[in-house]
């Protein structure tokens, strides 16, 4: 049998839309977390965080730990990831503070430039992960 679940944190930021933090999907056993795009917002004020693409990425990936943590993973489950760029200079200081949250095997991921974030945002992240249950 498929259930299907959302994902509500309070250390992550609100959804500023008709969205979910996340999606959590039961099959056979298997969890599969699908996470919404994280920006650097910070959960407690909804301010975004930081003027650089260090702090920003920082920022994100608290956010998306935070809503991982509520679906019952972590950052060793995540599979695959999307990055959106504001700007494709951004890159080298993203993937820095990106690197530090992945073992030796990190996600296949894809990074867009992508222009019109929300907020203004310098860079929105989100993830697919997968962990078997006990």
């Amino acid at each position: 049998m498929t259930t299907k679940r959302p994902v509500r944190v309070h250390d992550a930021p609100l959804a500023i839309g008709p969205y979910s933090q996340g999606q959590v999907v039961e099959l056979e056993g298997v969890r599969h977390v699908y996470t919404s795009g994280q920006i650097a917002l910070d959960p407690t004020t909804g301010q975004l965080v930081g003027d650089d693409a260090a702090a920003q990425t920082a920022q994100v990936m608290k956010n998306l730990e935070a809503v991982l943590r509520g679906a019952g993973c972590d950052f060793s489950d995540v599979v695959k990831t999307t990055v959106y760029l504001a700007d494709m200079e951004d890159f080298q200081a993203m993937n820095e503070v990106y690197a530090k949250h992945f073992g030796d095997a990190p996600p296949a991921r894809t990074t867009i430039a992508a222009a019109g974030l929300p907020k203004s945002a310098r860079i929105e992240i989100d993830a697919v992960a997968v962990r078997r249950e006990a």
